[in-house]
């Protein structure tokens, strides 16, 4: 069976058919992440359900609904990166992440004949002459971030002085539009420098789908510098290209959590609060828009399954969209 933390959720562990169905998420091959984001959705859940004296089981929709209230009622912590409206209530993708989770949690327990119908609403669209439907909450979708030019410019200063590590992994982010697990996950044997190419492994990317995306000269030359640094530091060996020079994990392959830490040094050393590791992925995508390429072609370029979602990585300006009014 797939190894689950349950010291991370010790409610939804305890819980005999919680903990069955977790187990089966993870025996079936949904990724590390998901299985942490449903386990501690459902541990929410279950923890709100003991609270309110009401057994998971036999919870229906007012309990789901009471659940969403408290979610939207908690006080939340203001961050530089993500200054709050409001100083109540858990982020709207958090709400709907958790939806998701434990609207699985009750579809599971439904095929199991264990209830008659799942409490968690699904919202449905009006596309192939289905009737609309509002899900249980209204999902809010901002637009991106992504730097303008004196900014972008300004985290390309600061990313210079990383070390060369840190460096190819900035413009590799940027022009392969990778995910942060997809950037971690390189293995030396990805790349085809002759052709500039790196072929992503369906089972590193997000949608389990291989793809190949392209690199420029800048990380050519980055990366044959950190193969030589490479070399030098841990020998020849294949696998993970990218690998701790610490000396707590001497050797040994890069961890996502260590390149989300590179990015906020470089954000705070280019006064940029809200750059990400997918904020190279959000520019790179609105680039490739820029510069004409079709719709189909970005999609395929970042690896989404549904035109939908590329419609929301690529971002214009407004300067941008009224000057292609004007040449229309």
């Amino acid at each position: 069976m797939a190894p689950i933390p349950w010291g991370k959720f010790p409610t939804l562990a305890e819980h005999q058919l919680a903990r069955r169905w977790l187990q089966f998420m993870a025996n079936i091959g949904r990724a590390p992440n998901t299985i942490d984001a449903y386990g501690r959705a459902v541990e929410d859940h279950l923890r709100f359900c003991a609270v309110d004296g009401t057994d998971p089981v036999l919870a229906g929709a007012d309990t789901v609904a009471a659940w969403i209230g408290d979610m939207l009622d908690r006080p939340r912590q203001r961050t530089e990166k993500a200054p709050l409206r409001s100083e109540t209530g858990l982020a709207n993708a958090t709400v709907q992440q958790r939806l998701v989770a434990v609207r699985s949690f009750y579809e599971y327990l439904v095929e199991d004949g264990l209830r008659e119908r799942n409490p968690v609403r699904r919202g449905q669209t009006s596309r192939r002459g289905r009737s609309p439907r509002q899900g249980l909450v209204r999902r809010i979708e901002p637009a991106p971030w992504i730097p303008n030019e004196d900014v972008w410019q300004r985290i390309l200063t600061a990313s210079a002085e990383e070390p060369l590590r840190n460096r190819l992994m900035v413009t590799l982010a940027y022009d392969g539009a990778l995910r942060r697990e997809e950037l971690v996950q390189l293995d030396v044997e990805d790349f085809e420098p002759a052709h500039r190419l790196v072929h992503l492994r369906a089972e590193t990317t997000k949608s389990q789908r291989a793809r190949e995306v392209a690199f420029g000269v800048t990380s050519t030359r980055l990366f044959v510098a950190y193969l030589n640094e490479r070399r030098s530091l841990f020998g020849r060996i294949d696998g993970p290209l990218f690998r701790a020079a610490s000396n707590r994990n001497y050797g040994g392959p890069l961890g996502p959590s260590s390149w989300s830490k590179t990015v906020e040094r470089i954000a705070r050393r280019a006064g940029a609060a809200r750059l990400s590791t997918h904020t190279f992925r959000h520019l790179r995508l609105t680039d490739l828009a820029r510069a004409d390429w079709t719709i189909d072609q970005i999609a395929q370029y970042a690896g989404h399954r549904d035109l939908a979602t590329t419609m929301r990585y690529i971002h214009l300006s407004g300067r941008e969209l009224a000057a292609r009014l004007h040449r229309a």
